[in-house]
């Protein structure tokens, strides 16, 4: 045997071991990513093989982690983490939910048709970046994971994208060699009908059978804060220029402190109690609030706050620790048992002098004290909020008179760059979707943007780096290459040309797409439109038919990448901010696809009279 034939075999082989260890999820994605692209490595060294190109090196199976697709989805990752990074969302998201009276099927419904409108006549990759971040922000004002909504956003523009010349770079891919190879002419509209029926049976199930199949899924950290509904004794300082100078209290709340419950005012050294009648809040008052970390956390992140971490509570000629507002992480400790804070107030403690951190918050399980944070006496299993520097949080882990809870560490939004974010996150969805500039060009610029501007930091970029899909991407891009070389997907292609021979049309209609509908979720789509084009229209040529029915047919199944991440750009866009697993593609999108395929074999035949 050749050894081209056994390089043939075991890339085979490697593939296919690789899509069940993906599925088995026993191990990690970037582990098996890695031994594939090494399994790859080794086989062509020990079985050379050479192609026009020239021999096929060990570097070439590693060209596809600098791919411009690849670069272009890190980035577009890091933008968003850009926009969530300064709440630049939360307005508008807030605003749908208003508009949909917090109805999460009327909120999220019109959003993802109009996503697959706009994908028919736009690059359906900058359609799914710019409503990604709003799709997250409504399902987060409503309490939903984002996993319900994403893989749907990702499904539905992949399927408004086929219903139009342009809506994908396949389409047209497919149609100008169509053109070069047959004379077959393709117009804006022409198979917009057979693919608005695909379409639309293809999002019936997208917007009611698939949330339903997504498990809600959210990291560790996100899990533990969502539960988190525990209020915490705060108090505000009102100092001169302060945002809540002059507010007055209506029916006994204060309007501006909507999310708190005010629990007392001290003014002069004498507490006012509730009910607040007619009391308006004057320069030297501090307000203790009873509210919950989100609130506390909402209060600091303003563009105005309403909370100072530079107020503090402190004693007279302490010094306060200077937390940088553009960087501040909140985090909850436990008072340990036998440490030295209990039975002191935060001013005795020395706390914020000896952590740099500044206690923003008390919580206590066994009751709610109705005085301010000063005079409380610490309790072994209080819990504090505290603000300070990332470094600051950290080492509080060394620290023995507080125990860390290390899920809890979560920086405050940077909503003063919010409009910042917003113009760059524009600027790129502008410029890519009009395509006067490559859409890796725009990524690339726009997240050097977002750190420039200081809507992000180097190491919050770096953090929004997902690695499961840098190797997936990287991985399966080597594979590729393996097939290619070897011939692999050729000897597909020519076995199937054989299998059919005497079959009715309809049944090679049926056949073409499947088989190009499964290997487009392991190939690129572009791949296996290129790869399958020539063999689609000799096809029609051997029958007697006219080509178009089985170039549309090309067109449709080269699109159905639906069942792995790697299948599509849209796929590993959405896969990092849903938390998405290999298997809930598989379990969510090979329904979809073979829904597709079912509905293909049973309409196309009667609309090209087959």
């Amino acid at each position: 045997m050749q050894s081209i034939d056994i390089a043939m075999a075991l890339t085979f082989l490697v593939l296919a071991t690789t899509v069940v260890l993906y599925a088995w999820e026993r191990f990690s994605i970037e582990t098996i990513a890695l031994g594939s692209v090494v399994a790859f490595i080794v086989i062509f060294t020990l079985f050379p093989v050479v192609t026009s190109d020239g021999p096929i090196e060990p570097g070439d199976f590693l060209v596809g982690f600098s791919n411009p697709a690849l670069i272009t989805v890190i980035c577009l990752l890091i933008i968003g983490q850009g926009l969530f990074q300064t709440d630049a969302l939360e307005g508008p998201a807030k605003a749908i939910v208003r508009w949909t009276r917090g109805k999460s099927a009327v909120a999220t419904i019109p959003i993802l048709l109009t996503v697959g409108v706009l994908s028919a006549f736009l690059n359906n990759t900058p359609v799914v970046v710019m409503f990604l971040p709003i799709l997250s922000a409504v399902a987060a004002t409503m309490g939903q994971s984002a996993s319900r909504v994403l893989m749907p956003l990702s499904f539905i523009a992949i399927l408004g994208g086929m219903t139009t010349l342009i809506g994908s770079s396949t389409n047209l891919l497919v149609a100008n060699y169509a053109e070069q190879s047959s004379g077959l002419q393709f117009d804006f509209f022409t198979f917009t009908p057979l693919g608005l029926i695909l379409a639309g049976v293809g999002s019936l199930y997208v917007l009611f059978v698939l949330p339903k199949l997504l498990k809600p899924r959210k990291t560790m950290a996100e899990e533990m804060q969502g539960q988190s509904g525990k209020q915490f004794i705060a108090q505000i300082h009102v100092g001169y220029g302060h945002p809540l100078v002059g507010i007055e209290s209506v029916s006994g709340m204060f309007p501006a402190l909507k999310d708190m419950t005010v629990r007392l005012v001290q003014r002069n050294g004498k507490p006012i109690l509730p009910p607040f009648e007619n009391v308006a809040l004057r320069p030297g008052d501090t307000v203790i609030v009873a509210a919950t970390r989100a609130a506390l956390a909402n209060a600091l992140a303003r563009r105005q706050p309403i909370m100072d971490p530079e107020a503090g509570p402190s004693s007279e000629g302490q010094d306060t620790p200077n937390v940088d507002a553009n960087s501040m992480t909140l985090a909850e400790v436990v008072v340990a048992p036998a440490s030295r804070l209990m039975g002191r107030t935060l001013m005795q403690s020395g706390f914020q002098s000896e952590t740099d951190c500044v206690v923003m918050g008390i919580q206590r399980r066994s009751r709610m004290p109705r005085m301010a944070m000063n005079d409380i006496r610490l309790e072994a299993g209080d819990v504090l909020l505290v603000a300070g520097g990332e470094k600051d949080i950290a080492r509080l882990r060394g620290n023995r008179d507080v125990l860390l809870l290390d899920w809890s560490a979560a920086e405050v939004p940077r909503r003063r760059h919010a409009p910042k974010a917003l113009g760059i996150f524009g600027a790129v969805v502008l410029l890519a979707a009009t395509g006067l500039v490559p859409i890796v060009a725009t990524a690339v610029a726009g997240t050097f943007a977002m750190i420039a501007t200081g809507c992000l930091n180097t190491r919050q970029a770096l953090r929004a780096i997902d690695s499961r899909i840098f190797m997936l991407v990287g991985a399966s891009l080597a594979g590729a290459v393996a097939l290619e070389a070897t011939g692999g997907a050729s000897a597909v292609a020519s076995s199937m040309v054989t299998a059919l021979d005497g079959q009715p049309p309809a049944v090679i209609l049926s056949v073409l797409y499947l088989v190009v509908m499964i290997l487009t979720n392991f190939l690129s789509n572009n791949a296996a439109a290129v790869l399958f084009t020539p063999i689609a229209i000799n096809m029609a040529n051997q029958l007697g038919q006219p080509p178009e029915a089985f170039v549309v047919c090309l067109i449709f199944a080269a699109n159905s990448s639906f069942a792995t991440p790697i299948g599509y750009q849209t796929n590993l866009i959405v896969m990092g901010p849903g938390h998405y697993r290999f298997s809930d593609f598989i379990r969510a999108g090979v329904p979809l696809a073979l829904i597709l395929w079912l509905t293909f074999t049973l309409v196309a035949p009667w609309y090209y009279g087959l």
